[in-house]
């Protein structure tokens, strides 16, 4: 091993970037933002929205049991990807569409269980996110995600992700269920904010603003997305049901992971 290679491995170790921000992309622990991951961020966010009604409405397990399931599972999840020294899809996404899991349940606890009003809960993640990122620039100097290659980093990535399910959640629900926007208008509403952000960063918007704009906005568009294939036509809805809908959303997430697992393997051996 070079001695360039062992000091970089040091360095690493320790929580210090080998070139400042530059870091090598193979150790990047988070995948290329592009149309395949929005597109897989999108329907990990409405198994996070049906699926949740599932496994507490229609298996009959209830909030508490559904929510210990859930949060035992990430945790493993989340250690497993902590643990490997790699981005590998499988993993991450993984732990993606568990973390929409508790995000959802985390924001529903407060507002059903506690009967912490939706304006309320929507400020508060608004704060916690906010400091969150801002303890995050002051101690790493940047928030883009092309550089999560700590461990430090990768914490303050999974803890932020966290906060922007919940904080999307409390949005997506304000809107829809207070506001009356309902789940058709509000899944145009939040899809045309997100286009209007991806303008803005195709016409030299700040990458890392937008990025987190947009990562925000999928879960309540996400979430109106489902609920309007899983209601019944009766309120509006498409008529799948919960079910149909959590299955035909994980077959296409399974098959994109797949397709993204194959270009990395195959990256890796050349």
């Amino acid at each position: 091993m070079s001695s360039k290679s062992s000091n970089t491995e040091i360095r690493l170790r320790h929580g210090v970037p080998a070139c400042g921000d530059e870091a090598s992309p193979s150790l990047n622990k988070v995948p290329a933002v592009t149309l395949t991951f929005w597109a897989i961020k999108v329907l990990a966010t409405t198994v996070g929205e049906t699926g949740a009604d599932y496994l507490a409405v229609h298996v009959g397990l209830g909030p508490a049991i559904t929510g210990a399931i859930v949060l035992a599972a990430f945790v493993a999840a989340l250690l497993w990807q902590l643990h490997e020294e790699r981005y590998f899809p499988w993993i991450y996404w993984l732990t993606v569409v568990l973390l929409s899991v508790v995000g959802t349940q985390l924001t529903d606890a407060l507002t059903d269980g506690l009967g912490v009003s939706l304006y309320v809960s929507t400020a508060a993640f608004s704060v916690m996110l906010a400091v969150l990122f801002a303890v995050w620039f002051a101690r790493e100097h940047t928030l883009s995600i092309n550089t999560i290659v700590t461990r430090r980093r990768e914490l303050f990535y999974w803890t932020a992700v966290l906060l922007t399910f919940a904080l999307g959640t409390a949005a997506g629900d304000l809107a829809t269920e207070e506001l009356g926007l309902g789940f058709r208008l509000g899944a145009l509403v939040f899809g045309a904010m997100i286009g209007a952000i991806a303008l803005a960063f195709r016409f030299g918007g700040n990458a890392v603003l937008t990025f987190w704009l947009a990562y925000i906005l999928t879960r309540p568009f996400g979430a109106s997305l489902g609920d309007l294939m899983a209601q019944s036509k009766t309120y509006g809805g498409l008529g799948w049901g919960t079910v149909h809908t959590s299955a035909a959303f994980l077959v296409v997430i399974g098959a994109l992971v797949i397709s993204l697992s194959l270009g990395v393997n195959r990256r890796t051996r050349a």
